[in-house]
């Protein structure tokens, strides 16, 4: 068993600094818990699409269009709940995204000398998103799960390849300094799937759906 993900408290911070003002606190805790359970046990094995692995790219963009279709149609039915876990599963593969790929290297490499600073980074530059460049991190057995095991991590960093998980993850401030861009990247694009649902649901589900 791996833990292939941005660290959970990681999660709840980015989460919450997008949507914290956005939604009643009732709705916001039912996504985050939603978010949070994409990193359980059943979700780590044979769903490469809900964390971007093993350059599962195409996938993964289904997954957050099917749950954002997933939003819609709970709101279209009496109750609000399940619209409410269904965005907090599209936020975690989202934010999944900026950490498991190498879009935020791909993002600093079209600039020379000192690159902007992590605010400034683009999360949906369309010309990154479909780069035939863009790949995320495969998983490696054995020594994916070992990098998890800190006393093994260097032993299992050496003989990594440079696209396996462990070399490319950016799941915490311990990757170095790209992590302030892909978490930056992650909270911006979570306010940008919230306004594109704003866009496609009428006042009053979008009303039912923010619980303001």
């Amino acid at each position: 068993m791996y833990n292939s993900f941005m660290l959970i408290p990681v999660h709840d911070e980015m989460t919450r600094e997008a949507l914290g003002s956005r939604f009643s606190p009732r709705a916001l805790e039912v996504i985050l818990a939603a978010n949070r359970k994409q990193d359980s046990p059943r979700n780590q094995i044979g769903h490469d699409e809900i964390h971007f692995d093993n350059n599962a790219i195409e996938a993964g963009k289904r997954y957050i269009i099917e749950q954002r279709g997933y939003v819609i149609a709970s709101l279209l039915s009496p109750g609000v709940l399940a619209a409410w876990v269904a965005f907090g599963r599209l936020t975690h593969t989202a934010q999944d995204f900026y950490s498991h790929t190498n879009y935020v290297s791909l993002w600093l490499a079209q600039f020379d000398g000192t690159p902007p600073p992590p605010s400034e980074i683009d999360p949906v530059q369309k010309s990154l998103l479909q780069s035939p460049n863009l790949h995320s991190g495969k998983i490696h057995f054995p020594l994916d799960a070992l990098y998890f095991i800190p006393f093994l991590r260097s032993f299992a960093l050496s003989l990594l390849p440079d696209n396996s998980h462990g070399k490319m993850n950016l799941d915490s401030p311990a990757q170095g300094e790209k992590f302030a861009y892909a978490r930056a990247a992650a909270v911006k694009r979570t306010v940008y799937e919230f306004e594109l649902l704003k866009k496609i649901l009428t006042p009053e589900m979008f009303a039912k759906f923010t619980d303001l």
